[in-house]
């Protein structure tokens, strides 16, 4: 088939774009980029690749333009028409590798370990920590987090979690409220509702100078912290002992690795104090971390944050971390999965970056 019998030049750019962008699946407009050389230049020159990782995750309309690659950084700025090509071939392969690693399978322990608490009523038997292990009892005791008291039903409280990734696909959490079943009536300290926020440290952290272990960190600086870009909507939460499972509207991209669960409203009043307390004693995260390859640098409060694609045989910089209690096994999936999706794409890209000739062309695998 020449070019002149191609639908691309009968049906022109705009209407071509519309077409295009109707795939949802990445490795479909990758397969697209290796039917003809003409089709490949339409798909790299119009950025297409991108535009279905903003359509998919509009958490990356805050990228920065610059994207990092094996340690060198490429401007938007070019010098010529040639130094635009390549600029354009390699942002190609980046989104092409970004939006591969959205469509891949979930996993629930997406959780790397609890940072903080807004309050914590007997620190440490109850601190947050106790959200992230599956056991309801520990050394004959119960475990669960619980807040201090209030007589304000209405004050809010929040959990703050490390994910194992800078950047993760988040899809549903799972909170279960603690039912107390050493005291009168086994009252379950629930909260009225939970919302979800997700983003970065306003200002890095020393290393092991995190609120994690502090149970004097106060709501307030919790906000003066983070710099939340996505928030969900609230989500009610029922009175009942049972890990509850609250599933996002669309699947949302962590961009820094922090997750806020604000526990909104208290519904349950402690005989002996007659104070409000709500009380969590499972925690979980639904989703995927994004390959080993890719991380991101913050720039300012701003939220501008630059891409950064490490290629095979360069070290990222902040690579996954193995949740707590899973050992090593997790970190070697995603290093494995990593290579695997890696593969996938070089593949099909490799066989048309390799094809010098103006014939079309249709690779067979």
């Amino acid at each position: 088939m020449g070019d002149g019998n191609d639908f691309i030049r009968w049906l022109g750019r705009d209407m071509s774009i519309k077409i295009l962008m109707c795939l949802e699946d990445p490795s479909d407009l990758v397969r697209v980029s290796t039917v003809s050389r003409l089709w490949r230049q339409f798909v790299i020159e119009n950025g297409l690749s991108k535009q279905l990782c903003l359509r998919m995750l509009p958490e990356m309309s805050s990228l920065a333009g610059a994207i990092e690659i094996n340690n060198m950084i490429e401007t938007e700025e070019v010098q010529s028409n040639n130094m635009e090509r390549k600029i354009l071939e390699k942002n190609h392969r980046v989104y092409a590798y970004l939006a591969q690693g959205l469509t891949s399978s979930m996993r629930t322990a997406c959780i790397a370990r609890a940072i903080s608490a807004s309050s914590t009523d007997n620190y440490p038997e109850e601190t947050i920590d106790n959200t992230l292990d599956p056991r309801d009892r520990i050394r004959h005791s119960a475990s669960y987090w619980s807040s201090e008291g209030e007589m304000d039903p209405s004050i809010p409280e929040s959990l703050v979690y490390k994910l194992i990734a800078n950047l993760c696909v988040v899809t549903e959490i799972h909170v279960q409220p603690f039912q107390a079943y050493f005291q009168f009536g086994h009252p379950i300290y629930s909260a009225k509702a939970v919302r979800f926020r997700m983003g970065h440290q306003m200002y890095p952290m020393e290393r092991g100078g995190d609120a994690a272990n502090d149970p004097a960190a106060g709501f307030d600086s919790l906000e003066d912290q983070y710099i939340w870009t996505y928030t969900s909507p609230e989500f009610p939460m029922a009175q009942e002992n049972r890990l509850q499972k609250f599933k996002l509207p669309e699947p949302a991209l962590c961009i820094g690795g922090i997750l806020q669960i604000e526990l909104l409203g208290r519904v349950q009043k402690q005989e002996m104090d007659g104070l409000y307390y709500i009380c969590v004693s499972h925690v979980q995260v639904v989703g995927r971390p994004l390959s080993e390859a890719f991380d991101v640098e913050i720039h300012d409060p701003s939220g501008k944050f630059t891409l950064k694609y490490f290629h095979r045989g360069y070290q990222c910089q902040s690579p996954v971390v193995a949740p707590e209690g899973l050992g090593a096994d997790t970190a070697s999936w995603m290093q494995s999965d990593a290579r695997s999706i890696e593969q996938i794409i070089e593949r099909f890209l490799g066989a048309a970056a390799e094809d010098d000739s103006d014939d079309d062309y249709l690779p067979t695998f």
